[in-house]
């Protein structure tokens, strides 16, 4: 079952031992910390691992104004863009050199194919995501609320463990990397 922002934040609030939401403006102290810890939390989990569910690949359209050196071209990141992991040239999302500067991707190649990590709704976190941020809401919410550092650092690294564990489930979503191109392999052939 796909859980909404208000949810997640609501188990989290819950998890805690606080009263739950049903709204962002309902003007209780846990709404108004939830309203305002909730987006920046959800990047920041995002952004740590090349989740399955949240990484793409898009064509970058090229922009006119080229960058000022080290690169001939500059492209327009996407606008759900919240880490890059790579780029390559058409066809292919690695294997060019490239720098994110100014909110943009500068490279020396003509075209360029970004592999990166976004931000997709809510209703596409898969379950054991959702355990994962969660558990980083409560810890996160937990200080504003309760005061209790002793508690907030126990949550803090209940979240962590729940990090490792979906980062776990989440790297069995996909066929293992080979090795490639490693020159002891090419001197045995």
């Amino acid at each position: 079952m796909a859980l909404s922002v208000i949810a997640l934040s609501s188990r989290a609030l819950l998890k805690l031992g606080a009263a739950g939401i049903a709204s962002f403006e309902e003007g209780t102290a846990e709404s108004e910390l939830a309203a305002n810890l909730y987006p920046p939390a959800r990047d920041a989990l995002l952004s740590a691992h090349p989740w399955n569910f949240a990484t793409g690949q898009a064509r970058l359209p090229r922009l006119a104004a080229e960058p000022v050196a080290d690169f001939p071209y500059a492209y327009q990141l996407p606008a759900d863009f919240l880490r890059a992991l790579s780029a390559g040239p058409e066809g292919r999302g690695r294997g060019i050199d490239y720098r994110i500067a100014e909110r943009r991707l500068h490279a020396a190649a003509e075209s360029v194919v970004l592999t990166y990590v976004f931000r997709p709704d809510e209703s596409a976190f898969p379950p054991f995501f959702d355990q994962a941020l969660i558990a980083r809401l409560a810890a996160e919410f937990c200080l504003p609320l309760t005061e209790s550092t002793t508690r907030a650092e126990a949550l803090h690294r209940l979240a962590e463990a729940e990090f490792r564990r979906a980062r776990l489930i989440d790297a069995q979503e996909e066929t293992p990397p080979a090795v490639e191109d490693f020159t002891l392999l090419g001197a045995r052939a």
